[in-house]
């Protein structure tokens, strides 16, 4: 009953005769052989734009990808020279140029993508100005909407360009401080003196204190007895230095030579002697530590008194002669009010008699 159904004609339509299906074919081709010049430059153009963006693309990112390789091989070759450690850290090369690399590989896909899109667009005689208006009205909304990504995002984008930081140095980013471990478009790990790791927005960071880049200033203030000789101090500190400069791997360590700056200040019971010297970066605080040292057992050896008293060999100060007497009382004297009133009453003279 269905197929019957289906087979059967319908009353509400004109039979089909040969003579209309033959004007229909015929207007069916020539509306074909009309277009298909058009379609076929449409078609040619569309393909044409396609292919020449899918090249462009593939030979940009290829060599944008050889540029990063050719840059991480030089760092490479850099850092197995004797000066490689002071001049370059290969993993921050390595991530900076990534980094970079990917924005740009990015920026490069987007703009071809975009344009040839816009293109076909063009091409099939789509109004694009909806389009732009719409696409531009959402990209305000967006920004707005994710302004605190955008923001990190283009901070992080010029810290690598302009290398304020990179991986393996110490900064005060003002949030946090410590060593950079990895640098992102929008993040910045850090981990902390005791061993904390940080997570830093490159938005919230409004200063950077980079501890690790062109040098660092070692500073040892040594306070000797105001009565030894400025003269002899310095001829020690200077003596001292020198030694210091000339042994492995102090030499490599420091930058310049050690001075004795002078006196830094003058107290009642010290002086002050400044000493600096210039150093790699980060190794301000080691080389500190061994002058403190080294000039310490210079002073033993050569019986120059530090604040506190005699040192090692050093003649023993004189005793204080004041240090075992006692401090001046009322009742040592007879006619103070408090000998007198701690004095016995006497008795009478009248009562006597």
């Amino acid at each position: 009953m269905f197929w019957s159904a289906l087979s059967a004609p319908d009353p509400t339509t004109e039979p089909v005769t040969l003579d209309g299906a033959t004007q229909q074919a015929n207007n069916a081709a020539g509306w074909v052989e009309e277009n298909w010049s058009v379609w076929l430059s449409v078609g040619l153009r569309i393909l044409l734009i396609v292919v020449i963006a899918v090249v462009l693309r593939t030979v940009i990112r290829r060599a944008l990808t050889r540029l990063i390789a050719r840059m991480n091989r030089s760092a490479q070759a850099v850092e197995g020279t004797a000066l490689g450690g002071l001049l370059v850290n290969a993993e921050r090369r390595r991530q900076r140029s990534e980094a970079i690399g990917s924005v740009l590989r990015s920026v490069a896909s987007f703009l071809i993508l975009g344009t040839a899109a816009l293109m076909v667009l063009g091409a099939l005689n789509i109004n694009l100005a909806p389009l732009l208006a719409s696409a531009g009205v959402a990209g305000v909304a967006l920004g707005f909407g994710a302004r605190n990504l955008v923001t990190d995002f283009l901070s992080g984008v010029f810290m690598i360009l302009e290398d304020q930081y990179g991986v393996g140095d110490s900064i005060d980013a003002g949030v946090a401080s410590g060593e950079v471990i990895e640098v992102g478009l929008r993040v910045t790990k850090l981990r902390g003196d005791n061993g904390e790791i940080w997570y830093v927005r490159n938005g919230e960071i409004k200063r950077i204190g980079n501890l690790s880049q062109g040098w660092a200033t070692a500073g040892v203030d040594v306070q000797v007895h105001p009565s030894e000789d400025l003269d002899r101090v310095r001829k020690v500190i200077a003596e001292t230095a020198d030694a210091f400069a000339k042994d492995e791997p102090w030499n490599e360590l420091l930058w310049g030579p050690v001075e004795v700056l002078g006196l830094d200040s003058v107290l009642l019971d010290s002086m002050v002697v400044r000493v600096s010297a210039k150093t790699m970066p980060g190794k301000a605080l080691g080389v500190e530590r061994e002058l403190r040292w080294r000039i310490k057992q210079a002073f033993d050896r050569a019986g120059i008194r530090i604040v506190g008293g005699p040192v090692g060999a050093g003649p023993e100060a004189a005793a204080d002669p004041t240090a075992g007497m006692a401090a001046p009382s009322a009742y040592a004297s007879a006619t103070s009010p408090q000998s007198v009133s701690a004095s016995p009453i006497p008795p009478p003279t009248n009562l006597a008699k």
